[in-house]
């Protein structure tokens, strides 16, 4: 059981992969990364303007090495290697997906493509390996209603 009571399992390997959720989930699932030990970061995809700040934004979140290539083999590599982020896994929280989507939808196709193969290689060394896509946001409570 976690510190917080609530297990989600985010400590098993062969389950973690690329999942859609709704934006309103990634702060608890944020706690429940943490919660197993596991190292967090939330990646904010609202902005990303083109392939290149795409990958600068995840560069700069996962803090990738100087002279990283700024392409996908690039960060395939980074993302199969993460030694300077030693931890017992990962959880990637990705925001503004619906957003990065409709601007640039190959390449959110080609990001979630690597990161579940990041997953699928990771799991092989029992490391969990998670990516949460918020793809919508939540209608606030209430919203729509009449008045």
């Amino acid at each position: 059981m976690s510190d917080s009571g609530f297990d989600i399992g985010l400590d098993d390997a062969t389950q973690a992969g690329v999942f859609e959720v709704d934006a309103a989930d990634l702060s608890a699932l944020a706690a429940a990364g943490r919660d197993a030990g596991l190292l967090v970061r939330r990646i904010e995809l609202d902005g990303c303007q083109d392939k290149q700040s795409l990958l600068m934004r995840l560069g700069a979140v996962l803090d990738l090495p100087p002279g990283w290539g700024r392409n996908w083999d690039a960060l395939m590599d980074a993302l199969r290697d993460l030694d300077w982020l030693p931890a017992p896994g990962y959880v990637l929280l990705f925001e503004g997906a619906g957003q990065l989507h409709g601007r640039l939808p190959h390449e959110l196709e080609t990001l979630v493509g690597i990161l579940q193969e990041a997953s699928a290689w990771w799991a092989g060394s029992d490391v969990p390996f998670w990516a949460f896509v918020a793809m919508r946001t939540s209608a606030p409570q209430g919203a729509g209603a009449e008045r």
